[in-house]
């Protein structure tokens, strides 16, 4: 029995058998070797989403700790969102390579791939593209000016927790030395609830090669901003930025004054009439909802003012409805015609809510005045 069932054991294999085999063997193969790279890109694009998340969430809690705020988890939220936004750079080639293996289907991969390139474009490019626009406005109407004042016009920078690092204000400050202005007037709201070392941010203002004026805005007041007034007049002091709300500085032509931020109860101009009225005034307001407020005088004023960054993200329908909560009287961007004065409007450079700047680029307004 035994040497019966050795002899059927060691019959020889058909050739057919044995291509068989061999075509089965090959195949197997070829399988593990085409799953291979497959599982190996896949896991590198997970760890790589792993990694970043990780990370992110550590930078949102060290940078949270050192920021001057009254709502720390509302911070921490903020800069979460911030950080975390790096993951759409490995998302968009993901999408790509997830469409190519059929993990994703078409549509799939195009959608997004293409809301990935949105928002990488509105969080890394647009915010650190400062524009800068030149307008003109006769502001002598009745008399001449002797001739042209340039004036430089901020608003806006947040620095903080989205906006105003030192790559962008190195960028602004260049900007400005470029187009040579008289003086720059800053339109408030430095800040969106800073680190502690605003006075160090601030330096390289030292660098601009005209006088700096400035007022605060709602987020330099604590509406809804921390009580940061200290740490931000300490900064500008030492910056060669002079404050000038409730102030009047003389010029040869006209007056500018400095009026404070309407949603902190500081806008009151009825002084303004009992005022020198030989020169026309220049008015620096955060909130061009204050031209409301201006008194009829005897020369049309032009106030410079921010607060509404053009609606900082430009969608149809949504920006409207936000921007109506933002300016009572439906002020966006550009110049305004009022009962008694006229307002220009600054999109300003910075972001608040939410990182993203879209069709709105951050700007500088170069505005001569004659």
């Amino acid at each position: 029995m035994f040497a019966e069932m050795q002899s059927i054991y060691e019959m020889p294999i058909s050739p057919f058998q044995k291509i068989n085999r061999e075509m089965t063997s090959t195949y197997t193969v070829l399988e593990r070797l085409n799953m291979f790279p497959t599982l190996t890109v896949t896991s590198i694009f997970y760890l790589c989403f792993i990694v970043l998340a990780i990370w992110g969430m550590s930078q949102a809690w060290l940078s949270q700790s050192r920021t001057e705020t009254i709502h720390p988890f509302k911070s921490f939220v903020h800069l979460l969102a911030f950080y975390l936004s790096y993951l759409l750079i490995p998302l968009l080639f993901f999408s790509i390579y997830a469409g190519y293996i059929g993990k994703f289907s078409l549509h799939e991969s195009i959608f997004v791939f293409l809301l990935s390139a949105l928002l990488i474009y509105a969080r890394f490019i647009e915010p650190h593209t400062v524009h800068v626009q030149h307008i003109g406005y006769c502001l002598g109407q009745e008399k001449t000016f002797t001739q042209p004042i340039k004036v430089a016009l901020l608003a806006d920078l947040h620095i903080g927790l989205f906006s105003g690092h030192e790559r962008q204000l190195k960028t602004i400050v260049k900007k400005i030395n470029l187009a040579q202005p008289d003086f720059v007037v800053v339109a408030g709201d430095w800040t969106y609830e800073p680190e502690n070392k605003l006075v160090e941010e601030l330096a390289i203002l030292k660098e601009i090669e005209a006088p700096i004026y400035s007022v605060n805005g709602n987020h330099d007041e604590q509406y809804p901003g921390p009580p940061i007034q200290g740490l931000l007049a300490k900064a500008l002091a030492a910056n060669n930025v002079m404050d000038i709300e409730g102030k009047i500085v003389e010029f040869d032509d006209f007056r500018l004054i400095g009026v404070g931020d309407l949603w902190a109860g500081k806008a009151d101009m009825r002084y303004m009439p009992d005022l020198p009225q030989d020169k026309p005034w220049l008015i620096l307001s955060h909130n061009p909802d204050t031209v409301d407020m201006v008194p009829q005088l005897p020369t049309r004023p032009l106030m410079l003012s921010g607060h509404t960054h053009g609606g900082q993200v430009e969608l149809p329908w949504l920006t409207s409805y936000v921007m109506k909560k933002v300016s009572i009287l439906g002020h966006k961007r550009g110049l305004y015609q009022h009962e008694n004065a006229d307002v220009f409007v600054s999109v300003g450079t910075g972001m608040v809510g939410v990182p993203f700047r879209f069709r709105v680029p951050p700007t500088i307004d170069i505005i001569e005045l004659s």
